[in-house]
């Protein structure tokens, strides 16, 4: 371990889950309202073309930990269980920098406790079938539920499940405890809490990572009603929606793809948005926190998700789609060394925020980290590839900011896409064919080349190849 500079600047790095890059009101969103982080953007820069190239919590939490592609940190879709045996972390860069590293929140990593680097970490992943069993002790794997079972009028066995909403469905209600108890609170509590009892002699590096906006849509109840009080609008549609027909369970309340009745969608509409207003106040609490304790002037502060949400828009629900619902994420950036009131479109992606962390702090990025500091200018990369394993197959893409293509591995089906002329992807271009086909196609062929799926053969893309959410290299090994 290396002794920090004196005049080493403190680091935080804000994670929510699930958060669409499109719902913040300085993105111009017809109906979110962020008025807090619309502030702290204009503090710093924000990032129109920040993505997820893996874009469920697993794989973009491996992503973000560890400065990687996929298929280098080797998932490339959702599987829980799989041990996190990375050598270089965020953290530990961090750490081994003589920092002070703490995580408040969730981690969703393999065991649960695996610290990662932090010198401590207090626990919340949210609602998680592969650790929830009565037959454990929650405190084994939930910092805030043991907490919350022993708040002044809670019972012993109080559970933030007990008002029964299901942690991957549209179904929304109100938040059935005190606000003070909410997991938000709990997390901007615990963050706030740390900084009275940090180690004053070394910088910081703080992970506060929120469980919401992900499901269960269980904001407060003056953020839910506000939302359940704007005009409801049909789910924007695209040509290309009848691709996905043969997934479809319309009204199923945790389907990947269906269509829901307009008051099913309108309500989890509220609880998501609800979530995200509650956000805004609780971050901003934090940061007033910070400031409160003269930090703020010497604290480098990034706010990103690790994916998006469909919310129904052409069809889909959830995440793990290479649509720009699911894919596209908000980064934002501010502190010392970081221009000011600056938007960038740069093509960016969550193995970037690493070394763009330690390039802030003036540390020296690690020779294995394949992500690229947003600090050195644009652009960042010509193209990014991204992918997920989903509905069986895998969902291919690559973006350069302006175009996006996509192949579906198991039908084969590509679609196209202008984001200039057509954000909301609702008119697939692929069927026109043409030369940008072909170039991005080939594109595409370049980065599959040598995969052990076999998706090319012979220069071509072969559909229908066998899928598996964890690649040969960490699937046979337990960990890179």
């Amino acid at each position: 371990m290396s002794a920090p500079a004196a005049s080493a600047r403190n680091v935080v790095l804000i994670c929510v889950d699930q958060w669409r890059g499109d719902c913040l009101s300085a993105e111009g969103h017809g109906v979110v309202r962020t008025p807090y982080l619309d502030a702290f953007a204009a503090r710093g820069t924000r990032y129109r073309r920040a993505y997820s190239a893996t874009p469920t919590c697993v794989p973009a939490r491996a992503a973000l930990h560890t400065g990687l592609s996929q298929t280098s940190h080797g998932r490339v879709g959702y599987e829980d269980g799989v041990p996190w045996t990375y050598g270089t972390t965020l953290a530990g860069a961090f750490r081994d920098a003589g920092y002070q590293t703490k995580c408040v929140g969730k981690m969703h990593v393999h065991p649960e406790r695996a610290r990662l680097g932090f010198d401590d970490v207090e626990l919340h992943d949210g609602y998680l079938h592969f650790s929830r069993d009565r037959r454990r002790d929650p405190r084994q794997y939930d910092d805030y539920l043991a907490w919350l079972s022993d708040q002044d009028g809670v019972r012993a066995a109080e559970d933030y499940a007990d008002h029964g909403l299901d942690c991957n469905s549209c179904v929304a209600r109100p938040w059935d405890k005190a606000e003070r108890l909410h997991p938000t609170n709990w997390a901007t509590t615990r963050a706030a809490d740390f900084l009275y009892r940090r180690d004053t002699t070394a910088p910081f590096f703080l992970f506060l990572s929120y469980h919401r906006p992900h499901p269960p849509y269980d904001p407060p109840a003056w953020a839910f009603e506000q939302y359940l009080a704007a005009p409801p609008g049909a789910p924007p549609a695209g040509d290309w929606e009848e691709d996905y027909a043969p997934w479809r369970r319309d009204g199923v309340h945790d389907a990947f793809v269906g269509h829901m009745d307009p008051a099913t969608r309108h309500r989890a509409r509220a609880g998501y948005y609800g979530h995200m207003a509650h956000l805004d106040q609780q971050i901003h609490r934090f940061l007033q926190t910070l400031a409160e304790f003269g930090l703020a002037e010497d604290t480098v502060v990034a706010f990103v998700s690790d994916h998006g949400e469909m919310l129904g828009e052409h069809g889909l629900w959830r995440k793990g789609y290479p649509y720009e619902g699911s894919a596209r994420v908000p980064f934002l950036l501010a502190g010392p060394g970081v221009p000011e009131g600056r938007v960038s479109d740069a093509v960016v992606e969550l193995r970037d925020v690493m070394p763009t962390l330690l390039d802030a702090a003036g540390l020296a990025v690690p020779e294995a980290v394949e992500g690229h500091s947003v600090l050195a200018g644009e652009p960042v990369r010509e193209w990014l590839h991204g992918e997920h394993v989903l509905l069986g197959q895998s969902l291919q893409w690559l973006t350069d900011g302006h175009e996006k293509y996509v192949w579906m591995s198991g039908t084969g089906t590509e679609h196209l896409f202008d984001l200039d002329e057509d954000p909301g992807e609702l008119r697939d271009l692929a069927r026109d064919g043409g030369e940008r086909l072909a170039r991005w196609r080939a594109r595409l062929v370049s980065a599959l080349d040598g995969r052990p799926e076999g998706f090319v053969a012979d220069g071509r893309l072969v559909p229908g190849r066998p899928v598996d959410p964890v690649l040969p290299s960490l699937r046979g090994a337990g960990g890179p």
